[in-house]
């Protein structure tokens, strides 16, 4: 899959408040004792909470995070496969901050994350001046394994764990102190053929759940509203004979907590009685983000997606039967192996029939290692590639913006997360997860309000 491309929508991330939220484990530089490490997250949200594991299980072993690399001892990159052109983005970006290494002989570079696997036979010749290659199971030892690097070794550890959840372990987050995100599986086991995950990753393994609720206890403990349930097909969660919708139930009996959204569901995986706990508890969030990939059946087949359009359409209306003011993302590739226009025209057609709120859109690329990059061949041209995506999201910015405009005279419950990026008004989301825009003075972070919707920018909504 690549250039991602999101229309701003219910799936859009929070504008970044106007200053950077102090960082756990940073204070003022003078003074600082213990070594310096500078965390940079290329990728998605199951990327962001494994930079907190890491800074966690560092600030146990003495290290000190620091928002400025220029200040860093071990500057790391944790690293995504699935974004375009992975590999050569990793390299650029390392390139950009080795100019850091002038004024700090000895600074440690380091990848980890999913590119892990991926990088390293390779590293020592593209790049020798990364000293430490950590796969997704080594964040347990990303400590030693630091440490090992400062003192001069070469650190490749990139073996896959079926059994490590991170059990026990506390991250230190990067966030805005309202929203805060759980782990609740590893891995995934649906191999489907344009996915690297099954391999950069491991095979899918649920995290047991009373670690699950010990994180949310601990998160509702320090005044987090919202907790995001991570997992790479996070519906077939299952733990002996806990269920997913088991585990929704035991966290929505959490006080404090008023929110729970989870991502990345699975179409396969809803069963009737997840939708039916979903449409019972009112701290799920009426909103989920449903990948189709595809509106043609024969690339769906192709892809090993384990449903046809029929199928996914028929899901569809049961989540909105069930579930009131139900709102959709949805993750949508173009270009794939053998695609044809008729296959492209029932992609927009499925865009028409199903009306998503927001989308993340793709044009498929060859991910190398994945079953379509070895057994089929990448045939769609570029340039048609790039044309079938621009349609794509031509047609996604019509819905999103009807999503946005049908909101307008309505009142909604905000969650306030912050200010927005130029200061002068409050950052908050609606359950539906839409961003709104409030004026000062309306509430503060982590306090929920009831406004009333006057305009909209078209990618967010305006409280009067």
């Amino acid at each position: 899959m690549t250039r991602l491309v999101q229309i701003r929508g219910t799936r859009t991330a929070p504008e970044p408040p106007a200053t950077a939220p102090e960082l756990p484990g940073a204070p003022e530089l003078a003074g600082i004792a213990g070594p310096r490490v500078y965390v940079e997250t290329l990728g998605c949200q199951m990327n962001e909470a494994d930079s907190a594991l890491i800074v966690g299980q560092l600030a146990a072993r003495g290290y000190v995070r620091v928002p400025d690399p220029a200040a860093a001892d071990v500057i790391l990159l944790n690293t995504c496969a699935v974004r375009e052109k992975a590999e050569e983005r990793v390299y650029g970006r390392t390139s950009q901050l080795l100019r850091h290494k002038k004024d700090n002989p000895d600074l440690v570079f380091g990848i980890t994350g999913c590119m892990a696997e991926h990088l390293r036979d390779k590293v020592q010749k593209q790049a020798p001046h990364i000293g430490l290659v950590a796969g997704p199971d080594s964040y347990r030892r990303i400590g030693s394994l630091v440490d090992r690097a400062r003192a001069g070794e070469r650190v490749v550890d990139v073996t896959l764990d079926r059994d490590e959840t991170y059990e026990g372990l506390d991250g230190v987050p990067d966030d805005d102190g309202v929203s805060g995100q759980v782990t609740i599986q590893r891995g995934c086991d649906k191999f489907c053929t344009f996915c690297v995950v099954p391999y950069t990753r491991g095979r899918e393994r649920g995290v047991v759940p009373r670690e699950v609720l010990r994180q949310a206890r601990h998160l509702a403990e320090r005044g987090y509203k919202e907790i995001v349930l991570l997992g790479q097909t996070v519906n077939s969660y299952v733990w002996e004979d806990a269920s997913f919708a088991d585990l929704l139930r035991a966290l929505a009996a959490i006080d404090g907590l008023e929110r729970i959204r989870f991502t990345s569901p699975y179409p396969v995986d809803f069963t009737e009685q997840l939708i039916a706990t979903m449409a019972e508890l009112d701290k799920v969030c009426p909103y989920i983000h449903l990948p189709a990939q595809s509106g043609a059946d024969r690339m769906l087949t192709a892809m090993k997606r384990g449903y046809l359009r029929a199928e996914f359409v028929d899901l569809v209306g049961r989540l909105r039967a069930a579930i009131p003011d139900l709102a959709l993302s949805t993750d949508l590739m173009v270009g794939f192996c053998g695609e044809t226009e008729d296959d492209h025209a029932e992609t927009l057609s499925l865009m028409r029939e199903v009306r998503f709120d927001s989308a993340f859109m793709f044009r498929y690329s060859d991910r190398g290692i994945t079953y379509a990059a070895r057994k089929l061949q990448d045939d769609v041209a570029d340039e048609v590639k790039g044309r079938r995506l621009q349609e794509v999201i031509e047609l996604q910015e019509q819905h999103t913006r009807a999503s946005h405009h049908s909101r307008v005279g309505k009142r909604e419950r905000v969650l306030i997360s912050g200010l927005s990026h130029r200061g002068d008004r409050l950052l908050g989301r609606t359950p539906r997860f839409q961003s709104v825009l409030l004026p000062l003075g309306t509430g503060s972070p982590g306090q929920t309000v009831e406004v009333d919707i006057t305009a909209t920018t078209g990618h967010s909504l305006i409280a009067g």
